[in-house]
This record gives structure tokens, sequence and C-alpha cells, in this order.
């Protein structure tokens, strides 16, 4: 059993930190996260509010740990969304070859013409702008790396012996997919999911920083990062506390990705 380097566990550490914070802020939070005290606003640290209040009085520790139930929900939908469209198109792909992999790449050219943000701004012009329609937009703009990690192993997998003695054995595609292709890349579309994972979260926050994702009064990460600006010579820890959240989550995420592909991917681990 090959265990995670250093830098996968503590990228593990911080991820279940993050998931930690945000399954106990569903059942309690020092504040409500929603709840004004105009006669506290902008105050700094104090025993009542250790990492201050809002312009809004309202307390800073309280909606970052419910903007940690947002930062996971965006990531897991947009995720799930790539997963599931991008790794059977890659699989498709890489199985059928010929127009039907043409057709695959060539749209994932396409779409990757299209940044998240660019896909974001359409998605709020046809739906309005909310945190799902962000999930959308990030995911679908996370399908082609999907879908060419899928490829990619679909071509490594499809040159094995034990796949030519299913051909020859007459067993139809769908049953090669799923008992030998599936199971020899979930490693790779692991590994590329911990790290769309960062992105989406770092696109959640920039999204929602320009007004196109979450909307308010919901806590919001990038949003906080957005009402800090008018505040910043007054109150600088306004963006001090979110910005390092987010820089948190995404160190994690990619740290957890370099170690599982440490562990996942033979050719790394020969060289450990």
């Amino acid at each position: 059993m090959h265990l995670l380097p250093a830098t996968g566990l503590i990228g593990l550490v911080i991820v279940a930190g993050i998931v930690a914070v945000a399954l106990v802020s569903l059942v309690w939070t020092p504040h409500d996260p929603l709840q004004a005290a105009p006669e506290q606003r902008l105050s700094g640290s104090t025993p009542q509010h250790p990492l201050g209040t809002d312009r809004y009085g309202r307390d800073v520790a309280s909606i970052l740990m419910a903007g940690a139930q947002i930062t996971l929900l965006v990531g897991c939908v947009a995720v799930a969304i790539a997963v599931l469209i991008g790794t059977p198109l890659g699989v498709l792909a890489g199985m059928r070859r010929g127009w039907t992999e043409e057709l695959v790449m060539r749209g994932s050219d396409v779409v990757l013409a299209f940044p998240a943000l660019l896909l974001a701004i359409m998605a709020s012009a046809v739906m309005g702008a909310s945190t799902w329609s962000a999930m959308a937009a990030i995911g679908l703009a996370s399908v082609p790396g999907f879908a060419r990690v899928a490829r990619a192993g679909t071509l490594q997998v499809m040159s094995s012996d034990f796949i030519l003695a299913a051909r020859v054995a007459a067993q139809p595609g769908a049953r090669i997919a799923r008992r030998h292709v599936l199971p020899n890349i979930v490693g790779l579309v692991v590994v590329q999911a911990s790290v769309t994972f960062a992105l989406a979260i770092l696109a959640e926050a920039a999204l929602s920083f320009l007004g196109l994702g979450t909307p308010p009064p919901e806590p919001s990460w990038g949003r906080m990062l957005q009402s800090a600006q008018d505040h910043l010579a007054v109150a600088p820890h306004l963006a001090v506390w979110p910005g390092l959240a987010i820089a948190l989550a995404v160190l994690g995420f990619n740290l957890l990705g370099d170690g599982l592909r440490d562990v996942l991917d033979p050719r790394t681990r020969g060289r450990r």
C-alpha cells in the first residue's frame, strides 16, 4: 500500500479542516452570520468577535464558517458536472477513435476558448447571477480537462492485452468500458477532480467578487472580499481573513491533488 507523501498529508489535513468547519457551521456558529449589529460595525479583534466585524456589525468568524458551505458546495457540484460529462466523453473518444474522437476533442477546444468567467457572464445573462449559474459555468468550463485526461488514460488501457482478450471474447463496448477502462482510469480522474476543485473555489470567489456568483446576503468568501474594498484603510481584516481562507483552501486541494498523483500514477511512484 502506498501512503500519501508529506505534502499530500498536509493537503488532506487542510481539506479535512475546511470540511469540518463547514459541517460545524450547519449546526453552530459563534454568532448569527446574517445578524447585523450597527453599533459594533468595523470593530477589530475583541473577545466577543476574535476576527472582528464587518460594515454591518456581523461577526467575521461566523461569516467565514458559513461561507465554507458555499465554497464546498460550488466545488462539489462543479466537479460533479465536469466528471459526469467529461469522463464519459473522454472514454468514448479513446475507445471509438476516428470521427468520434475528433468531434469530442474539437468540441473540447471550442469550450476551452471560452474562459470560465466568460461562461459565467453568459450564464448570468440568461439565468441571472446566482450560485447555481456560477457552478454550472465552472463545471462546463472544466469538462475539457476531464475529457482529455479520460481519453489519454483510455488510450493507454485500450493497448493492453486484457482488452484484446475481452474483444476476442466478443464483449460489448459498454461492458469493456465499465469493467476494464473505468476502473483503470479512476486514479487519473480523482487527481483531476482534486485539482479542479481548487480551481472551482478560486473561480467562485472571483465570480462572487465580480457580482456574478453568490448573491447577498448569503455568506461567500469572494463577496466578503468585494465588500472589504471600501474599508481597506480602516478595517484591513475584512480582506485578510477571507483572502487567507481562499488561499488555504486552494493550497489544500492542490497539495492533496499532488499527493494523490504521486500515489496513483505508477510513473511518478517509480521515481520516489
